[in-house]
């Protein structure tokens, strides 16, 4: 009787550790907010003026995943580059920064497939996302978004 306890105790472990694993890599390959750490802090045109932002990208799929790990440090480039040299007068309404956010969506996208390639289909991944909203609003329903990133979130703005 010991022996049947025993036995089922070790048949109830192992399903409790490969559902732990499955849930593991479901996590990885559903939607994820990847914080790019640390901050931005960047100089703005004017003396003495900066620019701190916190940017999270929201990105869906492991492989996407993946990508935007392996090219944090040209994506971190490219928004310095972005962020660099604004004059504050640019940054002050919630219209301007919607903009800003924006623009920081548009070149993390454009990096991403300049750095991955462009999906081996050769159209751009902004072309495709414009198409996708197209045939969503001409068939009046929603349809299925591919994997990859989808947006840049400010969690932080700050000019000073």
């Amino acid at each position: 009787m010991r022996l049947w306890v025993v036995v089922l105790s070790f048949l109830f472990m192992s399903v409790a550790v490969a559902n732990e694993g499955a849930k593991e890599s479901e996590a990885e390959t559903g939607i994820k907010y990847i914080e790019m750490t640390p901050k931005f802090t960047v100089n703005l045109a004017e003396p003495k003026k900066f620019l701190l932002i916190n940017v999270q990208l929201l990105v869906e799929g492991a492989g996407a995943i993946a990508a935007v790990k392996k090219h944090m440090p040209a994506l971190r480039h490219e928004l310095i580059m972005l962020y660099s040299g604004r004059p504050s007068a640019e940054l002050q309404t919630m219209e301007q920064r919607e903009a800003l956010r924006q623009e920081t969506t548009k070149v993390i996208r454009e990096t991403l497939e300049k750095m991955e390639g462009a999906k081996g289909r050769g159209e751009s991944a902004e072309k495709a996302h414009s198409e996708e909203h197209k045939a969503e609003s001409s068939e009046g329903g929603k349809i299925e978004h591919s994997e990859g990133f989808k947006e840049a979130y400010f969690t932080e703005f700050l000019v000073d």
